[in-house]
């Protein structure tokens, strides 16, 4: 799965750079969006993600481009791994990361992702 984000003046700290914690929100959210895509029977809650390193500053403007794959499935959670780039210069990757989610029931306790 793959979707864009383009970097608004509210994203932005006092300095002008992105929010590191808004890239996690739209990073979370992506890999979420991905995960119930090809699981739409379960209800997923994150768990982790494995490497949290913003590797370029992000100024107001830059298109972001995020990347979503499923890397790993388990009997009640699913990992993906995910990758942002500014998508103007897709050589520089600014984060990449490896997000885990447990699947669970209304009760919040785990549940099998294969129905």
């Amino acid at each position: 799965m793959e979707t864009h984000r383009l970097v608004l003046p509210a994203d932005l700290n006092q300095f002008g750079f992105l929010f590191g914690g808004r890239l996690l929100a739209w990073v979370d959210e992506a890999s979420w969006i991905a995960a119930s895509l090809d699981y739409p029977h379960c209800q997923f809650v994150t768990k982790a993600m494995d490497n949290v390193v913003f590797r370029h500053a992000v100024r107001e403007g830059t298109i972001l481009r995020i990347r979503c794959g499923m890397v790993r499935e388990g009997n009640t959670s699913v990992s993906y791994q995910v990758d942002v780039v500014d998508e103007c210069s897709e050589h520089r990757p600014i984060f990449t990361t490896v997000v885990t989610f447990v699947s669970v029931d209304d009760e919040g306790r785990k549940r099998s992702v294969r129905a």
